[in-house]
């Protein structure tokens, strides 16, 4: 049976043949050793017994192991004469072992040196924070926790990552600040600030690309910084930025970046706007911005042919629709329907406050079907306009996930761009006087006049067309084809004055407006917004002229406020006056103003020209039944 030395113990652990393995004490040893410091030069011999360094080349002979093994002392003494061979061996053992020594004590210096070199180099950050590591030397064995280095690094990247972020937020509140961007919600994502950033940030496809710069666009408007990367990121939206401000291409590129290409699935983004007119001109920005791209855009025309280009049996070869309310919600209620939105991924609801609007004059219940009709669980929602009213920012944050508010500017207010001027006219006639004034001291084609029913429209246009201007009128009794030449007309400039109602003038770009002359008062400070903005726009100064009447000093003060806003000079008065509640506004918003009918001559005169025709008339009855008297006298006699 071997024999095991007493300096190397056994435990007994399970063998593959008895079920049983040895393990040396060596192993317990360095479990229980860990971390501590041992002295290898104090206690070198039994290191290298227990195996803890490499021993030094040293044969032990076979008396030496029995003297070592001899505890209690009652082995013979060993001969200690040359010749036996042994204390040779011994003799250059030793001075093998004090030869190790010494290089020992000479590599000690050495290694402590390289050891704090290391040390030095991976200090982290500059604060003298040193990795914890393990380091064997002539001094002895040291054990660093690499729990610790992990805790320290750790913290380490999360500080220097928290101050990248802080200084990352600190730059986009700059440039926000800088372009009077305002945000609300959670998570927003990081305003762009050129086409370039666009592409490379969110891969837009050169086609598009190409289209932007061919559109004559250099970089994206304040609005589209904004609201462009909040749509990429799939992120429900209601923004709120100036009249001409670009809000069209904002939700235009977002769109065809999602699509991407055509598919066979029907319409996968529907955008609803208030009037025809607007949604003709959505339109033609879709066509010139997705040239190229393949993506199937379309307008509701015709209610008729919809329903077999559209319907269920139809090849379902489109992808974008633009509409209006009406003639959408006609096909909706069809049965079966006539359009399908079940896979709309995108609906986008331009002039949302127009659209949200309660009674005949607003689109609140047909929004309502659309809304329920685009039914797909992925469908995201953007509301678009110059202005928004409380109630469409309070449906917006009960009715849309998570949503993003932006808005460019001061809320509800108009354009810097734009001169802004009240004149007070006394009565309806001096409305009539003004203009002719206006006109016949010079002015710059074209030129937009606003009233508040299409009767006065009608009215205006019987006392303009006779001046000599080359002046015409659109409203809703016109067919859609006489809208069109008109419309067609006043971009080309062969109409020079166009007079509208709020709602056709609302939301179309005409180019280059130079005059907006407000005949009759607005309503409301959102009316008016919206029907000055029809000039400045796109960067281009324009001038507003406000006709008002004693009748209109109700809404006097709401639109001094507004022109204020702008940096336009406004009496004080005008602000002074008494403030109107919730409920009156609104009230007086539903029900305008009663006004004269627009004529030449004043009340008075009109009333003598009255009187004088019927005294006129009388006359004429007399002499006819004078002569008819004297016609049947000769009867008689004859």
């Amino acid at each position: 049976m071997k024999r095991h030395c007493w300096w190397r113990p056994t435990v007994l652990h399970k063998n593959k043949k008895r079920g049983f393995k040895m393990a040396t004490s060596m192993d317990l040893f360095k479990k229980l050793g860990a971390g501590l410091k041992f002295d290898l030069q104090r206690f070198r011999s039994d290191a290298e017994k227990f195996q803890v360094i490499k021993p030094t080349s040293k044969k032990i002979t076979k008396q030496e192991v029995e003297r070592a093994l001899d505890i209690f002392g009652s082995a013979k003494s060993l001969p200690k004469s040359p010749q036996d061979g042994h204390n040779v061996n011994a003799h250059a053992a030793t001075q093998s072992h004090n030869k190790t020594n010494v290089e020992a004590k000479k590599r000690k210096p050495e290694e402590e040196h390289s050891a704090s070199t290391k040390r030095k180099k991976e200090k982290i950050g500059g604060k003298g924070t040193e990795k914890a590591e393990t380091t064997e030397d002539g001094g002895g064995l040291q054990l660093m926790s690499s729990l610790q280095l992990k805790i320290k690094k750790d913290e380490n990247k999360k500080q220097s990552a928290d101050k990248l972020e802080q200084k990352r937020r600190e730059e986009v509140n700059a440039f926000r600040k800088q372009h009077k961007i305002h945000v609300w919600g959670t998570d927003i994502p990081d305003p762009v600030g050129t086409f370039h950033a666009l592409q490379n940030e969110y891969s837009l496809h050169s086609d598009t690309i190409e289209n932007i710069h061919r559109a004559g666009f250099v970089q994206p408007t304040q609005i589209q910084m904004q609201a462009i990367p909040v749509m990429l990121h799939r992120r429900e939206l209601l923004a709120c930025a100036p009249t001409g401000s670009g809000k069209t291409a904002a939700f235009i590129l977002p769109i065809l970046a999602h699509l991407k290409e055509p598919k066979k699935k029907g319409f996968r983004a529907v955008v609803v706007s208030p009037t025809r007119e607007l949604a003709n001109q959505t339109y033609r920005e879709f066509q010139r911005l997705a040239e190229g791209r393949g993506l199937r855009v379309h307008l509701i025309e015709s209610t008729a042919k919809a329903v077999k280009k559209f319907g269920p049996e139809s090849s379902q070869k489109f992808d974008i629709l633009v509409t209006t309310p009406n003639r959408l919600v006609f096909l909706l209620n069809q049965e079966p329907p006539g359009i399908k939105l079940n896979n709309v991924e995108w609906l986008i609801i331009d002039e949302s406050d127009k659209l949200f609007e309660e009674g005949r004059a607003g689109f609140r219940d047909q929004l309502a079907t659309i809304y329920r009709a685009c039914d797909s669980t992925h469908v995201r929602r953007a509301m678009f306009s110059a202005t928004f009213t409380h109630d469409v920012e309070q449906w917006c944050k009960l009715n849309l996930d998570n949503v993003v508010t932006v808005t460019v500017g001061q809320r509800n207010t108009a354009t810097e761009l734009i001169q802004q001027e009240l004149v007070f006219v006394g009565g309806e006639h001096g409305k009539l006087l003004a203009v002719r004034e206006i006109f016949r001291k010079g002015f710059h084609p074209p030129v937009l006049v606003f009233v508040q029913s299409k009767d006065r429209a009608k009215e205006l246009f019987q006392e303009l067309i006779y001046d000599g201007y080359n002046v015409d009128v659109i409203h809703a009794d016109k067919t859609q084809m006489q809208r069109d030449n008109i419309v067609k007309s006043f971009r080309s400039g062969k109409i020079w004055v166009l007079i509208a109602t709020e709602l056709m003038g609302r939301g179309i770009d005409f180019k280059g407006i130079n005059l907006v002359i407000n005949y009759d008062f607005p309503t409301s400070a959102i009316s008016y917004i919206h029907r000055i903005g029809r000039t400045g726009r796109a960067g281009r100064p324009g001038k507003a002229v406000t006709f008002f009447t004693e009748d209109d000093s109700v809404h006097l003060r709401s639109i001094a406020n507004v022109m204020r806003n702008a940096g336009c000079p406004v009496p004080d008065y005008m602000l002074q006056l008494k403030k109107l509640t919730k409920g009156k506004r609104k009230k007086l918003e539903r029900q305008p103003v009663k006004r004269d009918t627009i004529r030449t001559l004043p009340k008075q005169d009109l009333d003598k020209a009255k009187k004088k025709r019927e005294i006129i008339k009388k006359g004429l009855k007399k002499k006819q039944k004078k002569s008819l008297n004297r016609k049947g006298s000769t009867v008689v006699a004859k």
